[in-house]
């Protein structure tokens, strides 16, 4: 049953990569094979033998299935991790595309000059979120304060980023939900003030919230944008996707109790924007 689990996966991501269905399924059952036919790919792969032909040419010309000019002839895939890097080269390179074909497309309406002074947006997805986390985190001038509320925030990438941040001279504060988290992050980043929170309702305890939400990251940049993200546990168990809402041009009022908020459980004297007596 994993197996065939593995097996649809397979093919699955395959056409989100931009291969099509016959072609995913001969690629996938080349890769069971050490080599094999028109024949053996149709019973393995249940696509029409007469379709197969064309599949293997196109999967030829991507640089993914070698051609042995036998009678029969013999066909066999590339070495995995060669296979993943033509992928991951095909696909960045229409990225690369798309992102110069949508900039040079004019706008039709000219952006406005005018300040912004109070918006709010929401997103959905943990690669968004975190991007954005990240788009907001390279864009900061003074100050970081990062909230995290799960482990899982915690990423290579994000990590690199904040000490990016802090080696240009940023003040950057990371409260975490438990000890163990913040031991993890000063590991990672011995430089940073990092601390435990004082808002209990991160830790995600049942004792200490009525629903089953759990706060994920609390991100304010330079004391006026924000970024507030949370889960939610389904009736199953499992964790919903993370959903954010962030916006910048807060009020003062605003911008002062949030950070307060978040860094609550910091020592005084290691919060830079508590005035030395």
């Amino acid at each position: 049953m994993n197996d065939l689990t593995n097996h649809q996966q397979a093919v699955e991501l395959l056409q989100q990569l931009g291969l099509k269905e016959y072609e995913a399924k001969c690629l996938v059952a080349l890769s069971r094979l050490p080599k094999g036919t028109a024949r053996e790919i149709s019973e393995s792969s249940d696509v029409p033998r007469t379709r197969v032909y064309d599949a293997i040419r196109v999967l030829e010309t991507k640089g993914l299935v070698e051609i042995q000019h036998s009678n029969p002839q013999q066909f066999r895939a590339v070495p995995i991790e060669e296979a993943a890097k033509t992928l991951r080269q095909e696909y960045e390179s229409r990225t690369d595309t798309l992102v110069e074909a949508m900039e040079n497309i004019e706008p039709t309406v000219p952006a406005s000059d005018e300040e912004i002074t109070h918006e709010v947006w929401a997103l959905s997805g943990v690669t968004p979120i975190a991007n954005r986390t990240g788009q907001l985190i390279d864009a900061a001038g003074q100050e970081i304060v990062l909230i995290i509320g799960r482990e899982e925030v915690v990423t290579e990438e994000l990590l690199e980023q904040l000490q990016t941040a802090q080696n240009t001279g940023l003040s950057v504060l990371i409260g975490t939900a438990t000890d163990q988290l913040r031991e993890e992050i000063h590991a990672a980043l011995p430089e940073a003030e990092v601390f435990v929170s004082g808002l209990e309702w991160l830790n995600g305890s049942p004792s200490a919230r009525t629903d089953e939400t759990t706060i994920s990251r609390l991100l304010l940049i330079d004391q006026n944008t924000i970024l507030v993200s949370s889960v939610q546990e389904t009736e199953t168990g499992a964790i919903d996707t993370e959903k954010a809402v962030f916006g910048r041009g807060f009020d003062n009022g605003i911008v002062v109790i949030a950070r307060r908020l978040m860094a609550s459980g910091l020592r005084p004297a290691a919060d830079p924007d508590v005035p030395d007596e």
